[in-house]
């Protein structure tokens, strides 16, 4: 299948066609994202949401520019919107002398923003039972017991970019519910 057929059936809706983008795309986006961020987990977490944004918009695609330089740009939006609300998270504070700036992050939650954590992944996991049984059951796996994409693959004895694949369906199908409701 060659490039250009694979946009015209993806924009058709074809599974096998976004694969086939996905598996051609993957390494050159994941290679882009690693060299950006120097983190596996993050290059792979942006990877997966450049592909999950493009299959989404992909029926805005323009085919007179390249189907790869349209992905990199797109990975690389996410990339700087999660620098973004990374740094906004970041109090700086300046020392008495004033040439050091001490950057602090603040992670511990107050009692309300631990219940409201509570209550939202209450309401997540009554969404999560929803999806049919094999997508509750790799979002299980990555999000809650925390395993890796190739771990995913093992327990589940199916080829890591299917798991990939999976997983970006069940996502996509949860934000639907959770968007319904």
């Amino acid at each position: 299948m060659e490039i250009e057929e694979a946009i015209k059936r993806a924009k058709a809706n074809d599974q096998k066609a976004f694969n086939y983008l996905l598996d051609t795309f993957w390494e050159d986006i994941y290679g882009y994202q690693l060299k950006r961020t120097q983190n596996e987990n993050d290059a792979e977490d942006i990877s997966i949401q450049t592909f999950s944004k493009a299959f989404d918009k992909i029926e805005t695609f323009d085919d007179n520019y390249k189907f790869k330089t349209w992905l990199i740009t797109i990975s690389k939006n996410i990339h700087i919107d999660l620098l973004r609300k990374e740094k906004n998270s970041i109090t700086q504070i300046i020392s008495k002398d004033e040439r050091e700036i001490f950057q602090i992050l603040d992670e511990s939650p107050s009692p309300e923003d631990e219940l409201i954590t509570e209550q939202n992944l209450a309401k997540l996991l009554r969404d999560i039972k929803k999806l049919k049984p094999h997508y509750q059951e790799v979002i299980n796996l990555r999000y809650f017991q925390e395993l890796s994409y190739k771990e995913i693959s093992k327990e589940l004895k199916e080829p890591i970019n299917n798991v990939k694949v999976k997983l970006l369906r069940a996502k996509k199908l949860l934000a639907e519910i959770i968007r319904e409701e």
